[in-house]
């Protein structure tokens, strides 16, 4: 008979050895993958359920707003890779036995266009204990690497620009879609800041579930006396209820029309003002910029929110 004092040893040995099976390898990785996992050391605690919000409206047109830096469609689907690969950090830095992680993209309106859901649907990921695997890792990053332009590349090519119902998005749809007990829940937006669908066009007051170019003028939101102005007619989205405190939002490629030098504090009070009255846990909007200089942003959102 094998004494018991072995038999437990043995054991002990057999599970530090799955547990080390278990572990993300970080070998052969490039310098800057390398750099994220060792930063995201510190989420490995947390499930992350990470959603997009694409606005394909005509935002997106680079023959209506052509930018020679770098055009908004591809700024938007860079920010979206450099989040995947967070996410793919994220994962690593965790055993295996913890994976409870989700990532996806959605819309609204839904685009007519069904390839632009099909490969939006391949982007829907839930990483579990089950279905861990090197190969999975591997086509997560590939896909978000080239589906999201695809995306915009159909959007574009079809030329329906039907306008960006996030208003309706929140009323009806975040709290189904992207928020789940027991995960760290955030939502980015990718946006210029704008609202508008013509189906969804909604006025409480001087409170409404759009905002345009065309209504910052109307509402007179151009010069120095905008703030007191708003405050004082108390113009902003309607808020759609409360129970947003499980929420992280991170809005991105803010991109102020030129109406006046203000346009872009306008926005934001706004979007500050609606996500304050439901309850948003916490939330960043930035304006549009180069990846490489959002990177930074995006980073410190994912990574250094205990700090804050």
């Amino acid at each position: 008979m094998i004494p018991v004092k072995t038999m437990l040893s043995a054991l002990l040995t057999c599970l530090f050895f799955l547990q080390c099976a278990e572990e993300p390898k970080e070998e052969h990785l490039d310098a800057k993958m390398a750099s994220l996992i060792t930063d995201a050391k510190g989420t490995a605690e947390e499930n992350w359920n990470v959603s997009f919000l694409l606005d394909l409206s005509d935002r997106i047109n680079p023959e209506k707003y052509p930018n020679p830096a770098m055009e908004f469609y591809q700024r938007d689907a860079t920010y979206i890779g450099s989040i995947a690969e967070l996410f793919n950090a994220h994962l690593r830095t965790k055993p295996i036995r913890t994976w409870n992680d989700k990532i996806q993209i959605y819309f609204d309106p839904e685009p007519s266009n069904g390839n632009i859901n099909t490969i939006s649907e391949e982007l829907k990921y839930h990483f579990t204990r089950q279905n861990a695997s090197k190969e999975l890792l591997e086509e997560f990053l590939i896909r978000y690497a080239l589906n999201p332009t695809k995306i915009y590349d159909l959007a574009i090519e079809d030329g329906r620009y039907v306008g960006s119902d996030t208003w309706g998005f929140f009323k009806n749809k975040v709290q189904p879609y992207c928020i789940d007990q027991q995960h760290r829940n955030i939502l980015i937006i990718l946006t210029d800041g704008y609202i508008f669908h013509i189906n969804n066009k909604k006025t409480e007051g001087n409170r409404t579930s759009f905002l345009t170019p065309e209504e910052v003028r109307r509402k007179k939101l151009t010069d120095s006396s905008w703030r007191d102005r708003m405050e004082k007619e108390d113009f902003g989205f309607i808020p759609v209820g409360e129970g947003f405190d499980a929420l992280e939002v991170l809005v991105l490629n803010i991109n102020p029309s030129q109406n006046s030098p203000y346009e872009e504090d306008v926005l934001k009070a706004f979007w500050t003002d609606w996500f304050e009255k439901m309850g948003v846990k916490r939330y960043e909007i930035q304006r549009t910029d180069l990846p490489s200089n959002t990177e930074k942003i995006i980073k410190d959102f994912f990574l250094n929110h205990s700090k804050n």
